[in-house]
């Protein structure tokens, strides 16, 4: 039998404890049964530090990062979803199809939205340095020397 939340007598810390482990099983069952979810754990454990490494503040980095966990945050909920659905029946069933259409979808939103996110702070990064760069290519081209001029 599965585990059960509301087991009776269990309440405060145990009940934290349970829901701690339950999550960790939750966690590992995903990731060893849905190849998506390990790409995208993957992906996000390349891209952390890529989002550290940029020379940007802060707030470009927490951006960076924190739009990458909802990715995985839906991808969760929908092998959830789909857990479910393949456990009710394997037949055909136009509702089934619906519900984990749906939640696939949610997950190529997410992965779409931090696509965007990433593509707009990199283009601000390179933007920035580049004009930098030309602001500082520029300043040392055209220096006037000012002795040679007189007031009028």
């Amino acid at each position: 039998m599965g585990r059960v939340m509301a087991e009776q007598g269990v309440s405060g810390r145990q009940r934290i404890i349970n829901a701690i482990g339950f999550s960790y099983a939750g966690l590992i069952s995903t990731f060893k049964n849905e190849a998506v979810s390990r790409q995208q754990l993957v992906l996000t454990v390349i891209l952390m530090p890529v989002a550290r490494w940029l020379d940007q503040g802060i707030v470009e980095k927490v951006l960076l990062i924190s739009f990458l966990l909802p990715v995985l945050i839906v991808e969760l909920i929908k092998s959830a979803i789909e857990s479910a659905i393949d456990r009710i029946g394997i037949e055909q069933h136009e509702l089934s199809a619906r519900a984990k259409d749906t939640a696939s979808a949610a997950v190529f939103l997410a992965l779409l939205n931090a696509f965007f996110i990433w593509l707009s702070i990199l283009i601000f990064v390179w933007f920035d340095k580049f004009m930098n760069t030309y602001s500082d290519s520029q300043s040392t081209r055209c220096t006037i020397d000012r002795s040679s001029l007189r007031p009028v």
